[in-house]
């Protein structure tokens, strides 16, 4: 009987846990259905668009992560100087032992317990300061966002050249079997006497520089892999598989219109141009210091008898209270003139690196629009060469099929249609890399995944 019962609570116990798993997965699932879509069985390959690949990093970058935790605290900082012009409640207490005049190292006199308020309403040097911090924070914002689009051009990037390498490695496997069957036909010609030794060493060469080829680019493409994984948040096991995607048309414009683009979004010239707004807030509270400061100011203190204070006072008062303002005028200050020549050097300076910085964004900008456009005439001529390399294999094909061609030469049309193909890929890679570096420059990269 007790053997029964200790099967049945454990038949019990196991029914509680299935049917608590089973609650949490159907809620989980519910909650985050696109997540389970997105994570496979071990050893299933992920499979991949661009504009997700990107998504992914976005949410798992360690460098946005960074950029974001680097703006919080400037926000703190900013909020650090406007909380002077906020009130300011303070609580504590001054008692100690007295001989002779009561008073304290600070000029108040000894309390037992005290309570002071403080609130700066008119100091313009100190709102100035207050304005540039705030002016540097957004300017954070500003490094968060370049942040965002560095780690959305390096994403970009390496999913497209994974997919060239893959496509150029299934190309060059191809061209080892070729390779391999040229030599074959090679030796058995040169062992009948048709053939030289030299053409043998020549093919032997030709498949050793194919099997060199597909080393590089198999080390390339785990590169690759071990990037795009750290990126999007993956297992170092996780397989990624990749389309070959072409960059939206809108990739593509007019050279004058990137440049007004880039004129407004360029994360450079915008931080720039905050530099130049937060000095200019700077030099016009210094200019300010010669106005009178003023401060709201208000003291209550309890005080005790012990501190001696009817030997020195005609009268004594338990509890006091002083309120007021403190105010400051200026006369002569040489503290105020050499922070006045300091923020306006500060200034010029800000302004030469925004005029530099408009300067060389320009030419920046349409520096990539012609690389664009050079790069855009090489794929064209890759891929016209690539076409007559097709049609050079089809009449070879042709040829051979009626006796008038051999098998090397056929072999040898379709090594060099492969390394037409692989010169086209890297054709099409290299206008793909320029037009990111054109987009990110001119601050339009949402145009890539959106």
């Amino acid at each position: 009987m007790q053997l029964l019962r200790r099967v049945a609570g454990m038949t019990g116990l196991m029914l509680l846990c299935g049917g608590a798993a089973g609650a949490q997965e159907a809620s989980a699932q519910k909650a985050s259905q696109p997540a389970a879509q997105e994570s496979p069985k071990d050893g299933a390959p992920m499979a991949l668009t661009l504009k997700r690949a990107i998504e992914l990093a976005l949410q798992n970058s360690k460098e946005i992560q960074v950029a974001k935790i680097q703006a919080s605290v400037a926000d703190r900082a900013a909020q650090i100087t406007k909380a002077q012009f906020m009130p300011n409640l303070y609580a504590g207490s001054g008692a100690g032992y007295t001989y002779g005049i009561p008073e304290t190292p600070g000029g108040r006199a000894p309390s037992i317990f005290n309570v002071s308020y403080t609130e700066q309403v008119f100091n313009e040097p100190l709102r100035g300061q207050a304005k540039e911090t705030q002016e540097q924070a957004k300017a954070q914002r500003i490094l968060l966002e370049d942040a965002k689009n560095s780690v959305i051009t390096r994403t970009a990037m390496a999913y497209l050249e994974l997919g060239k390498v893959r496509h150029s490695l299934d190309l060059l496997r191809k061209e080892q079997e070729s390779a391999e069957k040229i030599l074959q036909v090679t030796q058995e010609r040169q062992g009948e006497g048709y053939e030289l030794p030299v053409e043998v060493t020549k093919a032997q060469l030709t498949k050793a520089q194919v099997i060199q080829r597909v080393l590089q680019l198999e080390g390339r493409e785990d590169e690759l892999e071990v990037f795009l994984r750290y990126q999007l948040g993956f297992s170092e096991a996780q397989a990624i598989e990749v389309t070959p995607e072409d960059l939206p048309g809108e990739a593509e414009q007019a050279g004058d219109n990137l440049v007004a683009l880039a004129m407004t979004h360029n994360a450079g010239l915008q931080l720039a141009e905050s530099d130049v707004r937060g000095k200019e807030f700077r030099l016009k509270g210094e200019r300010r210091g010669y106005f009178p400061t003023l401060e709201l100011v208000s003291v209550y203190s309890v005080l005790a008898k012990f501190n001696n204070y009817s030997q020195f006072f005609t009268t004594f008062q338990r509890n006091n209270f002083n309120a007021g303002i403190d105010m400051h005028i200026p006369i002569f200050s040489a503290k105020i003139k050499a922070d006045i020549g300091l923020a306006q050097i500060n200034l010029e300076a800000a302004k030469v690196n925004l005029t530099n910085k408009k300067t060389e964004l320009t030419a920046d900008v349409r520096q990539k629009t012609r690389r664009v456009r050079e790069r855009d005439a090489a794929k064209e001529v890759a891929r016209l060469e690539l076409q007559l390399a097709q049609q050079n294999v089809a009449v070879f094909q042709s040829q051979f099929a009626e006796g008038k061609l051999n098998l090397r030469e056929v072999e040898r049309a379709r090594l060099e249609e492969n390394e037409k193909w692989m010169a086209y890929l890297d054709a099409n890679f290299q206008k793909q890399q320029a037009q990111l570096e054109l987009l990110k420059t001119a601050g339009q990269l949402d145009k890539v995944w959106q």
